[in-house]
């Protein structure tokens, strides 16, 4: 499925053009205790990270070993960013590793909070994309209220940047 593969490398770009602003922040910045529900701008990275890695072991069938979505343990920006990059190239990779009949596949697994839920590996990695997009808005609004600058990370950007790029690879 060539859109999700499109949406894949978009999350890959998005995520590093994020993290490259967020990373050069002061650690104080980071884990300031801001009015959101995972409490800093770091927690919010990090939950998005997790979720990333939640999805990922059930998409493999294996147990991911989670009990929040708000994991107790964060790491240091620097070590969240080299996973949240080895974690996003998977997800390209993974997708671009599919044949369209697995795309259908309805993978069975059991929610954090409890309970069984099903959904087709095309929709999990919808939701990935999605998900990630909906926390790097909650954390621009954290880096705005600091006065600093998000970078552009919509969808018509990455076209944009990655067709600038194709073209001066040709």
């Amino acid at each position: 499925m060539g859109y999700l593969s499109t949406l894949a490398r978009y999350k890959e770009w998005a995520d590093e053009v994020f993290l490259h602003t967020v990373s050069r922040l002061p650690a104080a910045e980071l884990t300031a205790p801001r009015p959101i529900l995972f409490g800093s701008l770091i927690r919010t990275l990090n939950h998005s990270y997790a979720m990333d890695y939640v999805w990922q072991s059930h998409l493999l069938g294996k147990h991911h070993g989670l009990t929040s979505r708000n994991p107790e343990n964060c790491p240091d920006i620097g070590d969240l960013a080299d996973a949240q990059r080895t974690i996003d190239r998977w997800y390209v990779d993974y997708v671009g590793s599919l044949s369209e009949k697995s795309f259908d596949e309805v993978v069975t697994f059991e929610f954090i909070g409890g309970g069984t839920g099903s959904m087709t590996r095309s929709d999990i990695l919808l939701h990935v994309v999605n998900h990630t997009t909906y926390h790097r808005g909650h954390a621009a609004d954290i880096l705005y209220s600091i006065n600093v600058f998000p970078p552009a990370t919509d969808f018509p950007v990455f076209l944009r940047e990655t067709r600038k790029l194709q073209h001066a690879i040709t």
